[in-house]
């Protein structure tokens, strides 16, 4: 498969967070103590815009999304794959309630840290703290980057940047089983679920994937990712 490049729409960041590894036994054990491990199932929601912050999240395995929403209208985040930290956007002492919310797309398994030893642990270990602020910055980018897409791209752009962003960032293969619906598809590029629908027959008619049900394969991965360039 081609490397993997940096796709403006693309919902999961390429950092992968290794502030664990930065700390001593010691601390490793300091945190452990302050650390919970909960299995989500399919749909849950993991935490909830304008909830008391208690923790920061780390996804040991399955997905999950990142969403701000109004009741009716969904603009999802980023996309979590397995080993990110989450929730971060709290660790500021000024920010005392979740600034997003969080939903398992699959059965997800995910470690809840108190966020006071989370805080503490920042201030007690430089390198720690480092790749914290590394994830924090590559959150940053990569948001501003789907912003970017989504405001100036055509939707068969958005909807390939999507495609080729689950191919390359989450299964890392070229045909997988989509574990989202066509409304979460939607909502992840920016559209209703009746165009996504429409893109991705024409998608298949094209030669450019092929989707039977849930098994999607990507037939034409030059010309996807030139449809995801042009735009």
């Amino acid at each position: 498969m081609p490397n993997s490049n940096q796709y403006t729409g693309c919902t999961v960041s390429m950092h992968k967070c290794r502030c664990f590894e930065k700390l001593t036994e010691e601390e490793s054990l300091i945190l452990d103590s302050k650390s919970v491990v909960i299995r989500y199932k399919k749909g849950e929601i993991i935490s909830k815009k304008g909830s008391f912050s208690s923790h920061v999240m780390y996804l040991i395995s399955g997905l999950a999304k990142v969403f701000i929403d109004d009741g009716v209208n969904t603009l999802v985040l980023k996309i979590v794959p397995p080993g990110t930290l989450f929730g971060l956007s709290s660790l500021s002492e000024g920010n005392t309630t979740f600034q997003y919310s969080a939903k398992a797309y699959i059965e997800s398994e995910i470690r809840l840290i108190e966020i006071v030893a989370f805080r503490e642990m920042l201030m007690r270990n430089a390198a720690f703290a480092k790749e914290v602020i590394d994830t924090l910055s590559s959150n940053s980018a990569q948001i501003n980057g789907r912003f970017f897409c989504l405001t100036h791209k055509q939707s068969y752009g958005r909807l390939a940047d999507i495609l080729l962003c689950l191919s390359d960032r989450i299964f890392k293969a070229e045909e997988f089983e989509l574990p989202l619906s066509r409304k979460e598809l939607a909502e992840l590029s920016g559209m209703s679920p009746e165009t996504v629908i429409r893109m991705l027959k024409k998608f298949d008619e094209d030669g450019l994937i092929n989707l039977d049900g849930k098994n999607l394969s990507i037939k034409d991965y030059g010309r996807l990712k030139r449809v995801s360039e042009s735009g």
